[in-house]
């Protein structure tokens, strides 16, 4: 496989929902919900899957994508992980922190990532080995050593308020001990900030492979660190923690039972 043109498909295909975003905000979104009054699904979210799902074949037809809205199509090693639109909601309203996220994995293993922010023109990516980049240019996790410094950290709640109110009790732990935590919307554009060093940590429940695909990679291409709440593998849908890795086992002992 040609990693490199991989992740040109990948640039591609986000740039392209990227656009369509773009175009479509000062338009009809057609707003809907999905599984709660506040999982919001709009014209932009179905057009740019359909965008992104036409790049990838045009370039590799035999491959698999699974995609937020349309689910999985195709049977393949190589399996693309596509959220068309990631911070729906903050869209919909006009708050500018919104991204495409695409993603190759082959046989459980993500081996190229990219994630684009259209209001900013930023795009994050990274072959796997090869380090991580933002617009062309490299990018590492913070140096941040300890959580007293103070590091900068963010997370995210789930739609369905009681299974938000566990990460409740945890968010208010950080802030108890006088920590600054964001909560902007957007996991895979969470993350990358994280890679790019502007958040020290990040933790949340319950993502989906497309929310965190490209933005796991990323992470650890640019030197962090990326578990479930124990330290061990992280697995999709579970819970989980990133970091630059030197405030890792603080995070840790902080969100532990």
């Amino acid at each position: 496989m040609d990693w490199q043109r991989a992740l040109e498909v990948a640039v591609a295909a986000c740039h392209r929902a990227g656009s369509l975003h773009l175009q479509l905000r000062d338009q009809g979104l057609d707003i809907g919900s999905k599984s709660t009054f506040a999982d919001l699904v709009t014209r932009a979210d179905r057009e740019s899957e359909l965008a992104i799902r036409q790049v990838i074949a045009a370039a590799f037809p035999d491959h698999a994508v699974v995609g937020e809205e349309g689910g999985q199509l195709g049977d393949s090693r190589y399996r693309w992980i596509v959220d068309p639109l990631d911070g729906t909601v903050n869209y919909a309203h006009g708050f500018p922190f919104s991204c495409v996220s695409v993603a190759l994995e082959v046989e459980g293993q993500t081996r190229v990532g990219a994630v684009f922010d259209p209001n900013r023109q930023e795009l994050f990516s990274a072959i796997r080995g090869q380090g991580a980049r933002c617009n062309g240019h490299p990018i590492r996790v913070s140096a941040c050593p300890d959580l007293e410094t103070p590091a900068l950290l963010a997370t995210g709640f789930p739609y369905d308020p009681a299974e938000g109110a566990h990460n409740l009790e945890l968010f208010s732990r950080f802030l108890r001990l006088g920590l600054p935590v964001r909560r902007p919307g957007a996991a895979a554009l969470d993350l990358c900030y994280l890679a790019a060093g502007r958040l020290d940590g990040f933790w949340e429940f319950k993502l989906n492979p497309w929310d965190v695909a490209a933005g796991i990679l990323i992470i650890q291409e640019a030197g962090g660190q990326v578990t479930d709440l124990s330290g061990e593998t992280y697995r999709y849908g579970g819970p989980l923690l990133a970091s630059n890795g030197r405030i890792h086992r603080q995070m840790r002992a902080i969100l532990s039972p």
